[in-house]
């Protein structure tokens, strides 16, 4: 159980890692943000997520955007859960 849970956490890790660097290269960036986009719009929110899709889809301020987000995170934060106290 310990070495899937440890496969996992790498798979995740390693997801995560390679999004933000194939995010920057312009057309396979592109097409990443697009199908991606259905997640990041969920995670952030309506017009976070399309704000958030939109810069990646764009090419140099995707990747710029990218470049910056590799050092300090995302700079658009995701919205805040809505779950009501006691309830799961």
């Amino acid at each position: 159980m310990a070495s899937s849970l440890g496969r996992r956490v790498a798979r995740a890790a390693g997801w995560r890692v390679a999004k933000r660097l194939i995010k920057p290269i312009p057309v396979i960036g592109t097409a990443v943000a697009l199908g991606l986009a259905s997640y990041e719009i969920k995670k952030k929110g309506l017009l976070r997520g399309l704000v958030h899709v939109g810069l990646d889809a764009t090419p140099i301020v995707g990747t710029v955007k990218g470049v910056i987000e590799v050092f300090s995170g995302d700079l658009i934060r995701d919205r805040e859960s809505r779950r009501v106290a006691g309830r799961q």
